[in-house]
């Protein structure tokens, strides 16, 4: 399989640990500001050779009883209820690894396995990208059974920064706790941006230097949302997956439409059909490979959309890279369609509608059709101003063309979402079922 390869020109600084560490210095916080208490020092102990399950449900204790695995050598997975026993698998090298979920988006949340050192090598970029040290505040918002919030959790407390841990507190809480707690860096998904605002419109956090967004892709209406709630932060958005870690990164200067070029020590390649490179503005198929990649599936489990190719990892998405090496994503191999003998992505309608006025959110889902195979529906979610459906169905179709254009919109006040945050894309589909039934 050749491929010619997008690179950032950074490499990966050496990783000082093995392990994840609680600094000396790192503080943690509840929603009420109150500090938690530190994990208790077991070393020495050796493994039992046990899978640890630990419920995220008191976010506090959970930290605690993560970094007590860590010390007693044991392999770890947070979750939001219970799971399905998993192995511990061996592993060539030896190195500590642990377990995170996926986000469910394409379907049920899975067991995602990786070393502690493929996120500890991204914590010393980021502190170099960014000047974080442990004068620094961070929060997080989620359930670290997701990824992310665990991924920004473990990030200050290996710095030596910090932590909020906001879980399960309401959005308008969640924005007073912010600006009491001095926060400056805050990892957050879209959606948790939207309910920020929401909630305390006319709140805002000028201590916020640095945002960072992951879970789904920044609209530019929820961009300026979140450049009003956080005056002086600098907003960073990042591509990636729990199997991949980070791939890519956006800034101010970005493209717009664009996902950003390569996080430092990440190689991309864009492969046709035939495995071949394909040329810059043509779509294919991104391959990956970093110091970041997951260890695999925890119940060894694999699907037809993630697949290895010595040392190369893709998770079934599409996109194309511009001469500048800025990556454009088209969507994933599981949910494209045939339309008219052409493929199709649900994600390039979404990313269409929600550059529209009045659109807050917007899901596209396929529907059988006699004569092209397929037609796309859309469900939307208004900001709360009244709006003509035909009005954005005639812009789409000036967007994107007759073909890929949505030929209906259903508008939905309430919207569906996983507990990652994301839309329970199942949820509309049924929806749907029972408006058409």
């Amino acid at each position: 399989m050749h491929r010619d390869t997008a690179k950032s020109a950074s490499p990966p600084l050496q990783p000082t640990a093995e392990r994840f560490n609680w600094h000396a210095r790192a503080r943690v916080f509840n929603a009420c500001g109150k500090e938690q208490k530190r994990a208790k020092s077991t070393s020495g102990t050796s493994a039992d050779g046990r899978l640890r399950d630990i419920s995220d449900q008191t976010p506090a204790a959970a930290l605690c009883a993560v970094y007590e695995a860590i010390a007693r050598e044991q392999e770890f997975c947070l979750t939001s209820g219970v799971c399905a026993d998993a192995p511990v698998l061996p592993t060539a090298n030896g190195d500590a690894h642990f377990q995170c979920m996926s986000s469910g988006t394409s379907g049920a949340p899975r067991r995602v396995r990786r070393s502690q050192k493929s996120w500890i090598e991204s914590f010393e970029i980021n502190a170099a990208l960014w000047q974080i040290s442990a004068t620094d505040s961070y929060a997080v918002l989620g359930q670290l059974s997701h990824s992310l919030a665990l991924y920004g959790a473990a990030e200050a407390l290996h710095l030596g920064a910090d932590l909020h841990l906001l879980s399960g507190a309401r959005p308008d809480r969640q924005m007073r706790a912010l600006a009491a707690g001095s926060v400056n860096i805050l990892y957050a998904t879209p959606t948790q941006i939207r309910l920020l605002d929401e909630a305390a419109p006319e709140g805002t956090v000028p201590s916020l230097r640095l945002l960072l967004i992951g879970g789904a892709k920044l609209d530019p209406a929820t961009r300026a949302l979140a450049q009003a709630l956080f005056p002086n932060t600098a907003i960073h958005e990042f591509y990636g997956a729990s199997e991949t870690s980070f791939i890519t990164i956006a800034g101010a200067d970005t493209p717009e439409g664009s996902v950003g070029c390569a996080y430092p020590g990440v190689e991309i390649s864009i492969l046709g059909a035939d495995g071949q490179t394909l040329p810059v503005g043509e779509t294919g198929e991104i391959w990956v490979r970093s110091p970041y990649l997951f260890s695999g599936y925890a119940m060894g489990d694999t699907t037809g959309d993630t697949r290895w190719d010595a040392g190369w990892l893709t998770v079934g998405e599409f996109g194309w890279r511009d001469r500048s090496g800025a990556l454009y994503l088209s969507g994933r191999r599981g949910r494209m369609v045939t339309i008219a003998d052409q493929n199709a992505f649900p994600e390039e309608v979404e990313t269409c509608l929600l550059t529209l006025e009045g659109v807050a959110r917007a899901a596209v889902l396929p529907e059988s059709d006699t004569r092209r195979g397929h037609v796309f529906v859309a469900c939307v979610q208004l900001d709360g101003q009244t709006c003509d459906t035909e009005r954005l169905m005639a812009r789409c179709r000036a967007l994107l063309g007759p073909l890929k254009a949505p030929r209906r919109i259903e508008l939905v006040a309430d919207w569906p979402v996983l507990s990652s945050g994301k839309t329970d894309l199942a949820a509309l589909s049924d929806l749907l079922s029972g408006a058409r039934a």
